[in-house]
């Protein structure tokens, strides 16, 4: 059974296209993850479902048309429209490529090095114009760390580990 906690966020489905059950999706993620990934999976009644591609051909550089096994009309296809596309995490590591982004939903349950001491990314806190990392610390306090570039100093996809320096006036907030 896939729990939320394995999956990412990629996308959404558009609408259907044609009567064989093709559908159109827009991805928010490297071409590579929809070459790569074991399966594409989304919320079905409140189960994560998987989806196998079959294959898929750019409408534009975020839209592809997909076709999916089994789902072989536009009656099938339809249960698909405005559903999220989420892949599974380990999938998503495993298929960047160098020069691809990462969202930053991707470091959740990473370990954050933050000024030398650890803590596990819980959340990404995005309810304002700056994305925060919400880092839940040993002794149980949470700190927000602004999602920037300029405080990772790196990160380890594999390992699941991201060090930051962050200026010591932010962590006394």
């Amino acid at each position: 059974m896939i729990t939320r906690d394995e999956i990412i966020a990629i996308g959404k489905f558009n609408k259907t296209h044609g009567i064989n059950g093709e559908i159109s999706a827009t991805i928010n993620a490297p071409v590579s993850i929809l070459r790569n990934c074991s399966c594409l999976v989304c919320d079905i009644d409140g189960i994560f479902v998987p989806f196998f591609i079959k294959e898929f051909r750019s409408r534009s550089q975020e839209t592809f048309l997909l076709t999916i096994d089994d789902i072989n009309n536009e009656q099938d296809a339809a249960m698909l429209v405005n559903k999220d596309i989420y892949v599974k995490r380990n999938d998503y590591g495993e298929t960047l490529e160098d020069e691809d982004e990462v969202p930053l939903d991707y470091f959740i349950g990473f370990t954050a090095i933050v000024n030398g001491n650890a803590g596990t990314i819980v959340e990404i806190n995005d309810s304002t114009a700056n994305v925060l990392f919400v880092i839940e610390t040993a002794d149980e306090k949470s700190i927000l760390i602004p999602a920037v570039e300029d405080f990772i100093t790196d990160f380890d996809l594999v390992n699941k580990k991201i060090n930051m320096e962050v200026p010591d006036e932010l962590l006394d907030l």
